[in-house]
Formats: structure tokens, sequence, C-alpha cells
């Protein structure tokens, strides 16, 4: 982490420098306007008041509190649960001249003293602690000596227990409004439904807090999901169409984190892996890689996630079902925060959804968080049976209505259709319960296809009334038959990889008699390749491509110089319209959405130079 180089002195701090928060926007940041509800959160926090923001990732809730942090007089202090995170931030503001610093246990000591010494003097805009941190008796008395401009607390979402990523230590910040009376606060997270909304407000004791909600819909991403049919060769499938690019693969273990990685190392892809377990030295290498804009896929398990800044993430997959909408919310939201096109993948078989739901009832979580639980959870699984637009479902979990169809989601694109399966639904029940509801899938097929395995001959299944009745039909559909019974509730496997298919009663009875219809979906046969990559909004002509890259290679070079993530300095998006507009003067330069005055007073003229080459 660097300092706040000569020259640049603390924008807030006390004086504002700019008495207009769009100025200040405009001036610091480069943007020439506010977006959505930024700016009513913006002023209302300058004004004094308490808020909850709800802005999908890449939506600009950061600005929500650094834009009042640098017009109220203090230093603003942002609780945030990541040191890459915080790091990010910090290097972030630094580029664009806003005195920002970070205490976490990872700082280099020289760093930690100069901060210490900035905080203490006043003059630091913004400082960034983890709740520990933040709510040790010394840090809690240095702070007490301090004129304090606001206090924001960046995660929300992981003061609630109802939340995907709850972190007990968050509830202690219920502190904070009788240590710091007077002090404004403002909680900001991507993904709380209605329960976590509500229990943010609670345990943080916003009581009088302003809730700010932006539609979650976020149109550059594409939704899909998809049966396991192939694991490997599905996601080789989906890669093959974005080589060259930075993806996140998630899976539900740390073992097959590390046996996705290796695999696909072994053709070829450079891939990582990364989970809890890895080496701290190995962590710190693979978070150094990633950040540094080379094309990698990180293979993880969901510890990687939460704090990622790197706006180029171009597609997240999923090899595992997660267990909440808002888990896959918050995890698909790391891609595209630039803005560009990126992709989404979800796998999810039937063994997924029953294993979920058996760590559910395992889990010795109370009753009525166990009822929580198990709602989003079937929420889950419907969201990725709907044959419906998938956007529309997914923004339904957080009680938002989409007008219309999204148009870019895998549904949308390419509609699926349904048949009535309520025959082969109980010629399936049927066979698992002439069987004695003790055999896997595998077995199940063989029976209704009329496969003489040696399985079937040992139990004379071949003599049951459903032995051969669904030969017609091809092993696929009838494993698709399975898992769609699964997901509807009507079947359940006891545990493990091969588990016993057993009927649930209450869901597979009327079935059987005919009292309730079984629409199914009709399943791919194969995986599919993943469809082209789609032109970037801001695409350049050749000629501008050319330029994009030479100013990528600067920025390169910059960012290795000053030992930072290159999307600190500018992201794509910037370079991308620099290229395209090809400004000749510094106050055109100035003119481009994301080049503020620091920034341009850092690297106008080189970028000039890059441009007339």
């Amino acid at each position: 982490m660097t300092a706040v180089p000569a020259g640049f002195r603390a924008i807030g701090g006390g004086a504002s420098a700019f008495a207009d928060p769009a100025e200040m926007l405009r001036r610091v940041f480069g943007f020439p306007e506010f977006r959505g509800l930024q700016g009513e959160a913006v002023r209302h926090v300058i004004a004094g008041g308490d808020a909850l923001v709800l802005m999908p990732t890449g939506g600009g809730k950061s600005l929500c509190y650094q834009l009042p942090a640098l017009c109220r007089p203090g230093t603003a202090i942002v609780v945030s649960p990541l040191i890459a995170l915080m790091d990010d931030q910090v290097a972030a503001l630094r580029q664009v001249g806003v005195a920002a610093g970070a205490l976490h246990s990872e700082l280099d000591p020289d760093e930690a003293r100069h901060v210490s010494r900035e905080l203490a003097a006043g003059r630091l805009d913004l400082l960034y602690v983890s709740p520990e941190r933040l709510l040790t008796e010394g840090t809690l008395d240095r702070l007490s000596r301090l004129e304090i401009a606001l206090i924001a607390i960046d995660e929300a979402h992981c003061v609630s227990q109802w939340g995907h990523e709850f972190r007990p230590e968050y509830r202690e910040l219920a502190c904070l409004p009788r240590l710091f009376p007077a002090v404004p606060r403002i909680a900001l997270t991507a993904t709380a439904d209605d329960r976590t909304r509500a229990d943010i407000l609670q345990s943080l004791q916003l009581d009088d807090a302003t809730v700010f909600v932006a539609s979650f819909h976020r149109p550059n991403l594409n939704l899909a999901a998809q049966p396991k049919i192939g694991e490997t060769a599905e996601l080789m499938a989906f890669l093959a169409g974005h080589r060259g690019q930075c993806g996140i693969v998630y899976c539900g273990s740390r073992a097959k984190t590390e046996r996705t990685a290796a695999r696909l190392v072994e053709k070829g892809i450079a891939a990582i892996a990364f989970h809890a377990g890895i080496d701290r030295v190995e962590k710190r290498a693979s978070l150094t890689r990633f950040r540094s804009g080379d094309p990698v896929v990180v293979v993880a398990t969901i510890a990687f996630g939460m704090g990622i800044d790197r706006p180029d993430v171009r597609f997240v997959v999923h090899l595992d079902m997660p267990d909440s909408p808002e888990a896959y919310y918050q995890q698909i939201g790391r891609a595209g925060r630039d803005g560009d096109p990126a992709h989404t993948l979800l796998l999810y078989g039937g063994q997924d959804i029953a294993r979920a739901r058996h760590w559910l009832e395992q889990s010795s979580a109370p009753e009525t968080q166990k009822r929580a639980m198990r709602e989003r959870l079937e929420a889950m699984i419907t969201l990725t049976e709907t044959v419906s637009c998938r956007t529309r479902s997914l923004l339904s979990c957080f009680g938002e209505d989409l007008a219309a169809d999204c148009g870019h989601c895998d549904n949308c694109l390419s509609p699926g259709s349904l048949f009535d399966g309520t025959v082969a639904a109980q010629k399936l029940l049927s066979a698992v319960y002439r069987t004695g509801q003790m055999f896997g899938a595998l077995h199940i097929v063989s029976v209704l296809r009329g496969k003489a395995t040696d399985m079937v001959a040992r139990h004379k299944h071949d003599q049951i009334s459903t032995f051969g009745i669904g030969a017609a039909e091809s092993e696929g559909f009838w494993r698709g038959v399975i898992r769609q019974l699964i997901a509807l509730g009507a079947l359940r496997t006891e545990s493990g990889d091969y588990a016993s298919l057993s009927l649930v009663t209450e869901k597979a009875r009327p079935i059987l008699r005919g009292e309730v219809p079984v629409m199914l979906r009709v399943e791919a046969s194969t995986p599919t390749r993943s469809r082209r990559r789609e032109a970037a909004p801001n695409d350049t002509t050749p000629a501008g491509e050319t330029m994009f890259d030479a100013l990528r290679a600067w920025r390169s070079a910059e960012a290795k110089n000053q030992s930072l993530p290159p999307y600190v300095i500018f992201h794509d998006t910037v370079l991308r319209e620099i290229a395209a507009v090809r400004p000749t003067s510094l106050e055109e330069l100035g003119e481009i959405k994301g080049v503020g005055a620091s920034k341009l007073q850092r690297y106008g003229s080189q970028v000039l130079k890059v441009l007339s080459s």
C-alpha cells in the first residue's frame, strides 16, 4: 500500500474543498452525475441521517459513504470484513488524491505507524478497519478523541443471522450509537432479502435509518443454469467461449476445488485453486496473481469472493448449487463489475439438491432459523428449474418485480419447453417403490429401461411389473425425471454419492394416484458450447483496439512500478473510451468518464504520449 504522494492533500478532513457533492463527484472521481439513488443517499448522510443502502455489485455503493466522508468534517470510519477489500479501496482512493488508510494485521509496520500518525493528526478522510480491530479498547480510545465524520458498515449482510455470510463479530457493532452519539451511520450491502434487511436494521440499532433500495437487475449479466450431464465436458465447453478471460469457478468442497484446478491446468488453462485450507503464503500469491490483471481462472470455494474489486471478471461458474438466492446473487455479482457483458453458469444435479436438504435437516440451528434456511433453499431449487425468465425469478427473491422478461438470460435467449410428464413420473415412482426404496438412480434406470444387469438379475427385478416399461426413453431422460422429482420433493436420497432413492409419501402419493399433474422440462441431451462472446458495449474499431491494447500495456507497466492492481489506475472501460475518443489535450482527457483531477494530474501526460505514438 502506497502513501498519499507529495502535493496531494486530504480533500475532506474538516473544511471541504467542494460544498456540492455533485461537483466533488466530478472533480475527484471523474463521474459527470450520480447514478440511481446515489445522490439521495449521499445527501441524506451528509445531512447527518442514518441509512441502509442496498445496491447491486458494481452499482456504486462505495460512493454513498466516500462522498459524505469528504463533505463532512472529521474522519470517516469504514468497517470492512476483508483485508484485500480494504487494501483495494485504500489504493483506489489514494489514486484520486483522497487521504485514506487502513489498519489491519498484515500491514507493513512502517505503513501502520504512518497511518496511525495521520489518523491522530486528523489528516485522514477515511480509515478502513475490521470489526474486530475497531472494537478493541485501544482503537475505540483513539477514535473517541477524534472528530468522526461518519461510520460506514460495508457488507452489512454479515451482521444478520439470516444472511449468507454471517459473522458474529458484526453483531457487536450495535454499541456504536452509544459510543459515538450523533455520528451518522450507513450500512451497505448488495444482497439482502426482506428478512435480512429487517435484521440488519434491528441488530445495528438503525431504528430511524432511511432505506435506499436500488434495482438488483444487472443487465450486463447473462444468467444460465443447466443439469449436470457431464460436468467436466460442460465446464470445458463453457470455457472454450471465454479463452484469455478472467473468471471464477466455484466448487462445494476444498478437494473438488483442487481436483478441478488441476484438471484445467492439464488442459492448458491458466488456473489456480483457492480455499481456506491453502497455505497462507500460497493464498497471498494466488490473490496477488488474481489482482495483477492476468487472465487467470480461479477455482475456489466461497472463501474466495467477498471483497473482490477486480472489475473485468468475465464469468462465474458454479459446479455445485449455492444454498440460497442471496449467496448465488452475491457470487455471480463478482462478474462484470465494469458494466461490460459477463456470463454465469450454474451446473446442478439431483444429488446436489438431495444433499443440501439432508445437510439442512441435520443442522443444529434453531427451528426458526432452519425454517428460513429451508425456504431459501427451496427458492434456489425453484430458480434452477424455472423455464421462465431466470433473471425475473432471481429478482423476485429480493422482492423486485421486473416489468418484462430480461432478454439476456438463457431462458429468454433459448426458451425451454415443458411436457406432461405425469405418466413418466408415475412409472419412475412406481419403480422406486416396487424395488423396495433401497437402490440408487443407476439401478432404477436399468429397471425402467429393461436392462438385464447383474444387480437386476440378483434381486429378480426383471420379474416385477415395472421392468422395461420405460425402454422407449433414454438413460438421460430418466435421469432428468429423477432429478426433477427430487426438486419437486417427491423423491429423496438419504446421503452420499450412491444414496438410495425413496418416496416422499405426501408428495409422491397424489402423483401415483393421478391427482396431481406433473409438468417436466425437456432436457438437453449433450453439453453445449458457450455462446459466442458478445461484443462489449464500447467496442472500438480495429485501430481503436490497437490503441486500447497500447493503453493496457502502459497501464500494466505503471501498475507494476507502483505495486498496484492495474484496475486501480484505470478500468478497461475508461481505457476503451480513451482509445475511441482519442483526446488531444489534458482538457479533453479530463472529460472522459472516470478521469478525475488527481488521475489527470498523475497520468494525463503519459496517456497523451501513448495516444500520440
